[in-house]
């Protein structure tokens, strides 16, 4: 083996569902406290936040729903997948988000999980939901810039 190995690099979990379902507005960074095993399963990929939310508990802003899979040479004090999981912000960030969240019709979602160095962090949007003709308008706007670039190709 040589000296200097190469590893894997580290997976970056992504929420497929928050584009097509939300219009996002403001993004934030914020660290996320686990306990036991979960970092492990992270690293390993098994982690699924596309039906996660966050929700504020006393002032604390805590993960909903963000499934990390059990680790599977872990003992029996494994973790739960589905557990609450904190969220680390700097005060004024919380009361930004609280203060535009009450003003109705918003709700903050994760957007993506990764590692900043060997810290996890999530990146969460203050997000608007979409309605049915939203979407079909969106797929209508892409569906022109897909033939737009298909007649350029064709010309060259």
């Amino acid at each position: 083996m040589s000296a200097k190995q190469k590893s894997k690099p580290l997976p970056e979990i992504r929420n497929s569902k928050a584009a097509r379902d939300y219009v996002i507005e403001d993004r934030y960074e914020a660290g996320v406290v686990l306990r036991g095993t979960e970092i492990k399963s992270i690293r390993a990929g098994r982690a699924n936040i596309s039906d996660a939310f966050v929700r504020f508990d006393r002032g604390v802003p805590i993960l909903y729903h963000a499934h990390i899979a059990e680790y599977d040479f872990g003992t029996c004090n494994n973790h739960s997948p589905y557990s609450a999981r904190k969220l680390l912000l700097h005060t004024r960030e919380i009361h930004r988000i609280q203060g535009e969240t009450r003003s109705g019709g918003r709700a903050v979602i994760p957007l993506r999980l990764y590692f900043k160095g060997s810290l996890l962090k999530c990146e969460i949007a203050v997000c608007i939901g979409k309605d049915k003709g939203d979407k079909r308008e969106d797929l209508k706007k892409r569906e022109a810039d897909r033939e737009i670039r298909r007649t350029l190709h064709g010309r060259r």
